[in-house]
Parts: C-alpha cells; sequence; structure tokens
C-alpha cells in the first residue's frame, strides 16, 4: 500500500485537516517557499499534530546544526533534502542523527543522486511547481521512492500504478493558494481505495 504525505502545511487549520484524513506523512518547509514555516511555527504545528503522522522537514542546503537540533527537539522525525546535498552532507547528518533521510532528485537526466538516503523522492525538475513530469524516467529504480511533482486527485490513480512507497502531494490539495480540507480528505481516501481495491 503505498504511503501518503500532504506537503507544505503551515496553518492550524492546515493541522486539523490532516489530522482528520491521516496521512502517513505531513511536510514543514523550512526552505524559502511561500509554504515556509519558521521554527516557532513548526513547533506549534507539530504539537497540535495526530502522533500518528510523521512530520518531515523540507531543507534545501540548510546548516546540519538546524536540521540536528529539529530533530531533537522532536519538531520534525524524518530529515527531507531538496537542495545540493551531496553525500557527505548526508553522512555527516547521520553521524549526528538517526532520524530517516529522504533525497530529492528532479528528473532532469543528470548525474544520478548521492547515496546515503534512506529514500529518494522524485519531483520535477523545480520542486514545489506542481508541475508532473514522464513517469516512464522510473522504470528500473529498484528501491522505495516518494513520487512527487504535480499529483491530484486527477491523476493519482496512474501515479499508484508506478507502485511508488508513497504520493507527496502539495499544490493539488489547495485553493488559492492555501491547503483545502476537502481536497485533502480526498486525495487520502482515494489513495486508500485504490490500494485496497
Amino acid at each position: 500500500m503505498s504511503k501518503v504525505k500532504i506537503c507544505g502545511l503551515s496553518r492550524m487549520e492546515d493541522i486539523d485537516a490532516v489530522n482528520r484524513a491521516l496521512p502517513d506523512f505531513v511536510g514543514f518547509v523550512f526552505a524559502p517557499s511561500r509554504r515556509r514555516v519558521d521554527e516557532r511555527m513548526a513547533v506549534m504545528l507539530k504539537e497540535k499534530l495526530d502522533a500518528r503522522i510523521t512530520a518531515v522537514g523540507v531543507f534545501v542546503d540548510e546548516e546540519i546544526d538546524v536540521m540536528v537540533r529539529l530533530c531533537r527537539d522532536g519538531v520534525i522525525d524524518w530529515v527531507q533534502l531538496h537542495g545540493g546535498e551531496d553525500a557527505t552532507c548526508i553522512a555527516a547528518l547521520r553521524e549526528r542523527i538517526s532520524n530517516p533521510v529522504i533525497q530529492a532528485v528532479a528528473i532532469t537526466g543528470g548525474t544520478p543522486p548521492p547515496d546515503g538516503a534512506d529514500y529518494l523522492l522524485f519531483d520535477s525538475e523545480r520542486g514545489g511547481s506542481g508541475k508532473t513530469f514522464d513517469w516512464m524516467a522510473l522504470c528500473g529504480i529498484d528501491r522505495p521512492y516518494f513520487l512527487a511533482g504535480g499529483l491530484h486527485a486527477g491523476n493519482i490513480h496512474a501515479a499508484l500504478s508506478r507502485q511508488p512507497y508513497a504520493v507527496d502531494v502539495s499544490s493539488g490539495v489547495e485553493t488559492d493558494g492555501s491547503k483545502d480540507a476537502d481536497k485533502i480528505d480526498e486525495f487520502v481516501r482515494i489513495v486508500r481505495a485504490t490500494d485496497d481495491g
């Protein structure tokens, strides 16, 4: 069964929505983005988050000390790297924390991802763009991965046919730039029903 990650939560209303829908993961974006949250807000959001949901911190070339602190303080449970982090950075992070690490990879036909991450996350060329990519590029991937980039209720069935470890959605469950509780419910419901059926 594919897991579900709702990324880019930034308001208490978002927490209420995911606590009702119960995805497997949520993402707090600490990198420059219209969905960015600071540490203080992330603490408040995590305190209200249902304990059954795993909180992922999304970073772009962040200082290792910051990521370590957020993990050790329990603000996030997993780390997602979306920048130019290399194998050396991942190894340095692993020396200090045991939290799982996701490495985002843009599908551009460029260099292979660095070693060391627990999971890969495949996205369009620019993460957070809300655009899909050619999923045929995933043929031959033999390790569990998150599938992101332009997912929504209308294309999630096709995405699930790739059998990803998890599907990752942000703008696809928004209305006018904010998370939409009904769209979150629908997205999670479709994934669960597809896997059950």
